[in-house]
Order: C-alpha cells, then structure tokens, then sequence
C-alpha cells in the first residue's frame, strides 16, 4: 500500500509525519492509494480538496483539536489500520457565482457553501429552488447550503439538521435570521439546484464561502451536489462516519 502525508504545522503532526514517512516510506501524492491527513478537521478537508477528482482515499489520524473526521493517534500498526478501515464516499457541492463587478467564479466545497454579510447591515437575499422562489426575501447575517458529511460542523452551530450520511438531503440554514424570524430552514433533496440572488449588493454586500475559499462581493450564488466527483474516506473499525454522525445527534 503505497502512501502519502499531508501535515499541519503543529510540531506533533510535523513529529508524527516523519515518523510514519520513516516507518512506512513515502511517495508522490498523484501516486499514492491512501493519503494520510495529520492535523485536524481543517487539514482534512484540504487534504481531500487536494486529491478532487481521483480516486485516493484519505484517512485522517486527529492532531488537532476538534477532529470529527479523524481517527485518533495509535500504536497499532498503521497498514493494518487501513486494510480494516471503513470507507465512506460523498459528494462535494459545486458552486458557481456571479461577482458585482461581473467577474465569475467556481468552486467545490465539502462541508458547505455560505453567503455572510461583511459588514454591519443585514445581508438580504433571494432563494429559489429548481427555479422556483421559495422565499422572497430573507434578512439574516447569511445563509448556508450543508452536505451530510458538513451538517455537524458550521450548519450544526447555527442550529441546523445534522444529516445522516445516506440521507440523499441537504440542509439550507440561515444564518441568524431577522426576517422572517421563526424561518428555521428546510430540508432538500440532493439533487436541488439552490440559486441565491443578493438584494442590494452594493448597500449590503455579501461573501460567498465555500469550505476555506472566499469570494467577496457576491450577487447572484448556483449551489448544485457534484455527483460526478467521488471522494473517499477511511476510517477506523466501529468508528464509521455514519455511526459518528448519529452519536452526534444524542450528544448533550
């Protein structure tokens, strides 16, 4: 089994990746079956950014202090730990926006996709699914469209769903909602195309975030599943991804 390393700057993760590379060898990203992510949640999802489009697994070992997508540090014998991991597939969200001075762009992202405001007034927005509004007007401080494998992280803090992995749903979740107040978001099947107009933009301007990329000024946000791109992740024997996700919905 041949592998790769992607490390935080932590000096733990920096000792445990010279170690592993030491014990185990090392090979050139493009090359490797399994890429190894020592660090945290964080270094997770730049590790399968890193690796759209292929078809590497990757198996996070939690250096870092959140770690929902880690497996924790061990002594065992690191290719026995992959040969009995469990691999979990998922789908990124592709999203394509429209700037305020025209200018376009596209990216992909794991977790979710966010529209905040980025300055003191409330962002108000326009959402339509499959081309239909479905609601006019929504003053927040944003909103975000969450896959199953993100709707524990930024989704979870503002009060939205936590989704089981094989659930074929998204979670659309405002932001700290002004008007209407009581919205609490909604529930939409997978295969929805959300598209995401910004009323005034120039008074109220508004960033479009997807995962750890940001795109300022932002009018008009399309946010679609990409089921074209497969990404796959190991994880360690009775620590699956959908038996986490579902402890998370007991915790207290």
């Amino acid at each position: 089994m041949k592998l790769a390393f992607h490390a935080s700057r932590r000096d733990d993760a920096q000792a445990a990746r010279a170690s592993l590379s030491k014990r185990y060898g090392e090979v050139a990203r493009e090359d490797a079956d399994v890429l190894v992510a020592l660090g945290g949640d964080g270094v997770m999802l730049d590790a399968l950014h890193s690796v759209m489009g292929s078809s590497t697994r990757v198996y996070g070992i939690n250096y870092g202090s959140v770690g929902f997508l880690m497996n924790e540090p061990s002594d065992t014998d690191l290719i026995e730990r992959l040969t009995h991991a469990t691999q979990a597939d998922i789908h990124p969200l592709k999203a394509v926006g429209e700037r305020v001075n025209g200018e376009c762009f596209e990216s992909l992202a794991i977790n979710e996709v966010s529209l905040l405001r980025e300055k003191r007034q409330t962002a108000k927005l326009k959402i339509s699914i499959d081309g239909t509004v479905r609601m006019p007007e929504l003053s927040a401080d944003g909103v975000l469209l969450a896959t199953p494998a993100g709707s524990t992280a930024y989704n979870f803090s503002a009060h939205g769903p936590i989704l089981p992995l094989d659930s074929q749903l998204l979670a659309l979740t405002p932001i700290s909602a002004f008007r209407p107040r009581r919205w609490r978001g909604a529930l939409l099947p997978h295969d929805s195309t959300v598209e995401i107009d910004v009323l005034e933009p120039d008074k109220r301007p508004v960033s479009a975030v997807a995962d750890n990329k940001e795109f300022r000024e932002t009018c008009h946000l399309s946010i679609r599943e990409s089921r074209e791109i497969t990404l796959h992740m190991l994880f360690d024997e009775g620590r699956a991804l959908e038996e986490r996700i579902l402890v998370e919905q007991f915790s207290t």
